[in-house]
């Protein structure tokens, strides 16, 4: 993949649903965020095909920045129109790990349901075992980011950090998009 937009440092993935559409909140939501992970000159990857992946990739192109989608051939779905770049799996698992190994300077989580509750225990998991890599640029080793957006994720966050307090320090909640930066400025490595 030489040349390959998977080889730049500088990339955020966005987790989030299939099934909010233009005009819903949830999809303007998710615009922002790549919005405002563009202007802080990130590049995103995320699944690819509709809603709020839909919606992140294009705001990361209305903000001038690029796009990968990690697609599975079990679907039958074409990514969508706001997608430089294509990486294909095989399986769920795969999809998810590639997702996670490509979100080098963190990851958004939007609201949605199993696959993107799926994406985030991955992800935490691999925060709280020590697993997942910090980055170049991350002050005193800090890991990568997780940040949860919106009330959507926070009954649930409340639930996990009760029964497992270690857990608390990998993963925060933003209420706003203008938020981001606080979590991000200092992952940028490209």
């Amino acid at each position: 993949m030489r040349g390959s937009l998977a080889n730049s440092k500088s990339l955020v993935a966005v987790f989030g649903s299939g099934d909010p559409a233009e005009g819903d909140l949830q999809y303007q939501l998710a615009r922002n965020v790549g919005m405002k992970l563009a202007e802080m000159g990130f590049s995103i990857v995320n699944g690819g095909y509709g809603g709020t992946m839909e919606a992140s990739a294009r705001g990361a192109k209305d903000a001038g920045a690029s796009t990968i989608a990690v697609t599975c051939s079990l679907w039958k779905s074409q990514p969508n129109q706001y997608i430089d770049e294509v990486i294909e799996t095989s399986t769920l698992n795969e999809r998810i790990g590639k997702l996670i190994e490509l979100g080098r300077c963190g990851y958004v989580v939007l609201p949605g349901a199993t696959g993107t509750l799926a994406e985030l225990a991955w992800v935490w998991e691999l925060a709280c075992k020590g697993f997942l890599p910090t980055t170049a640029a991350s002050k005193g080793n800090s890991p990568r980011p997780i940040v949860c957006m919106g009330e959507f994720w926070v009954q649930l966050i409340e639930m996990i950090i009760a029964h497992s307090p270690q857990s608390a320090g990998y993963v925060d909640l933003a209420d706003t998009v203008e938020q981001l930066p606080q979590y991000f400025q200092n992952f940028l490595i490209d």
